[in-house]
């Protein structure tokens, strides 16, 4: 794939041609661009008196042995090179024709130093090297796209968000050995495009003939017409283009002079890439007002810990956007309010996003929403500590919510009950629930607001949509408990149509839901269907051991369809296989139903 270019000596008649049309097309020559450092140059740094234009890289004599008649004495620099944990690339020293490029834009070589006049005499110039600023790269390259490395399909192999070379413009030449230097894609002598670029930048095209990342296409960030104007990071940072999509990947991205070495991102921390915009400013909805809330995933408290590389099984604790999003894949979410619809697959926002499945299998593209959240809330060393101390204690949400467990809410899948009471409709038997139901901002659209979609944060603690009180002697509330309500219907629920002393334990009592329901599930490995059916887990602060033949006991048996008995002491009271029977509302027997869209017989 590697364009050669042949020159040879112009004749006086090409040459007055070649004048000619610098003059009618000035930035398709090096002629009044900003690589002209004559005299007559446009720009502020520029020669004294030379009026010759190539003689600051070519001379027909005494030239270095370098293609094409190089005039400049080659930096021995020895560069800081670019590192990442997700680049596959060898990357090397610049040489070549990248080294002839830093003889000018490391700042180590006085810009009117040629070889065609003794070192001596230079071409006396407005400034004796290139002053700091974006030009000047230094002798640090790694904040840089790198250079010196082989393209190859080696490589392409290896790294499926490239190309195959074959396929790549010959826009873009790579050097003898398949190599990307600078002039990959840049042409010293054209500034057509500014820049001097081979490929027009706008809506990312020069980034995209060699990089293929999955779902960009319709992604969000390729498509999006809004104004990059008002952006919240930094406001007076002159963005090249006017809308999201022209700018592509540059909203996020700086090729060169990126204050986030690793993937050359705009901002040193990580989230301030993503608020910039998704403040309100550019973006629909206003993200950093919800992680600053009172419960949030806010990226702000473990900076540089993120990386795209990591283990979920390993990684230190934190939270950033691009844990649950792939900026390269989302897409805007149209959802409103979603109730019971199989909610669970992923959507627009998470598209491409890694996760890990319901099996422990690291997966790279999550299939389902649950997948994402089993990352930190999994199988991780640093997953969130315990709030509630119970009988099963399990901090491991993907085995509380394993199908095969004695009871868990239906989130990696249906109950296996095929009745169910007090549910609001569309939410019906095999209904399959997802984490969003429960953990989102309070704000959603999907939960009847007009924020964004998503748990981002919330006023209610643990990150939750609605109120969940679980404080004992709460004084029973649609308020109170509207998290459940959410789901369950209050009516049903008071009116004991799924158990025949709710009534009495949440209204009479003012027992929370919380001291007899562990939310999530009992997983199989610590529990049993006879004690830990209906998502019975009791909070150890509330209920205690009573006296027993046998001993103190904290204990729940499962004796049949809505039928059971208990033993504890609560709130004074001890009970000792104290029973209770299939008894509807109002004291009428009853078809005895499931307690909720959680239970499993």
């Amino acid at each position: 794939m590697t364009m050669r270019r042949t020159a040879g000596w112009a004749t006086p008649a090409l040459l007055v041609l070649t004048n000619l049309t610098a003059v009618t097309f000035a930035d398709e020559s090096v002629v009044n661009s900003k690589h002209d450092l004559s005299a007559r140059g446009p720009g502020p740094i520029r020669a004294v008196q030379e009026g010759r234009v190539c003689i600051f890289c070519h001379t027909p004599h005494n030239a270095a042995p370098q293609t094409p008649l190089w005039n400049r004495a080659n930096p021995r620099t020895y560069y800081r090179i670019y590192e990442s944990s997700t680049t596959d690339a060898r990357i090397d020293q610049p040489y070549g024709p990248s080294k002839m490029c830093l003889s000018c834009h490391d700042g180590s070589v006085a810009l009117g130093n040629v070889l065609s006049r003794p070192a001596t005499h230079p071409i006396v110039m407005t400034a004796r090297t290139i002053p700091p600023g974006m030009a000047d790269l230094t002798n640090d390259l790694s904040d840089d796209h790198p250079i010196g490395f082989r393209y190859d399909r080696a490589l392409s192999n290896v790294d499926r968000q490239i190309r195959p070379p074959e396929v790549v413009t010959q826009d873009l030449p790579l050097g003898v050995h398949s190599e990307v230097h600078c002039t990959t894609c840049h042409d010293p002598h054209n500034d057509q495009l500014g820049d001097f670029l081979r490929i027009s930048d706008q809506m990312s095209a020069i980034c995209v003939a060699c990089h293929d990342m999955k779902g960009w296409i319709h992604a969000g960030h390729a498509v999006s017409g809004k104004r990059t104007t008002g952006r919240t990071v930094d406001p007076y940072e002159r963005l090249k283009y006017a809308t999201v999509s022209d700018n592509g990947c540059t909203s996020c991205h700086k090729i060169h002079s990126a204050p986030h070495r690793e993937r050359l991102l705009r901002f040193e921390r990580e989230e301030d890439n993503c608020l910039n915009c998704h403040s309100g400013a550019v973006a629909s909805f206003n993200i950093a007002t919800d992680i600053f809330k009172r419960s949030g995933h806010d990226g702000r408290f473990r900076t540089g810990v993120h990386d795209p590389a990591e283990t979920p099984f390993t990684m230190r604790r934190h939270v950033e956007c691009v844990d649950c999003h792939n900026p390269h894949a989302a897409r805007h979410n149209p959802i409103g309010t979603v109730r019971g619809t199989l909610g669970q697959t992923v959507k627009g926002p998470n598209l491409h996003a890694s996760g890990v499945t319901i099996t422990g299998r690291e997966t790279d593209s999550a299939k389902f929403l649950y997948e994402i959240c089993f990352k930190c809330h999994g199988d991780s060393i640093s997953r969130p500590r315990i709030r509630t101390s119970r009988q099963v204690t399990q901090t491991n949400v993907r085995l509380e919510f394993q199908a095969s467990n004695p009871s868990f809410h239906p989130v990696a899948g249906p109950r296996r009950s095929t009745t169910s009471a007090s549910l609001i409709p569309p939410l019906r038997v095999g209904s399959i629930i997802t984490c969003t139901d429960c953990h989102n901002s309070d704000n959603a659209r999907s939960a009847g607001g007009s924020g964004a979609n998503g748990p981002h944060g919330s006023i209610f603690e643990s990150l939750l949509v609605r109120n969940y009180e679980t404080d004992d002697f709460t004084t029973e509330s649609a308020q109170a408990y509207a998290l459940c309500y959410g789901c369950h219907s209050r009516d049903s629920v008071l009116n004991n149509e799924s158990f025949s002393l709710h009534r009495r334990h949440v209204v009479d009592i003012r027992t929370p839901c919380s001291v007899c329901h562990d939310s999530h599930g009992i997983y199989r490995g610590q529990g049993n269907s006879v004690n830990h059916s209906n998502l019975i887990n009791f909070d150890l602060s509330v209920v205690m051991p009573a006296d027993t033949p046998s001993g103190r006991r904290v204990e729940y048996v499962d004796t049949g369809t809505l039928s059971g008995t208990c033993t504890m002491t609560c709130h004074g009271l001890p009970h000792v296989n104290f029973p209770y029977a299939n008894v509807g509302g109002g004291g009428t027997s009853s078809r005895v139903r499931s307690f909720s869209l959680g239970v499993n017989r």
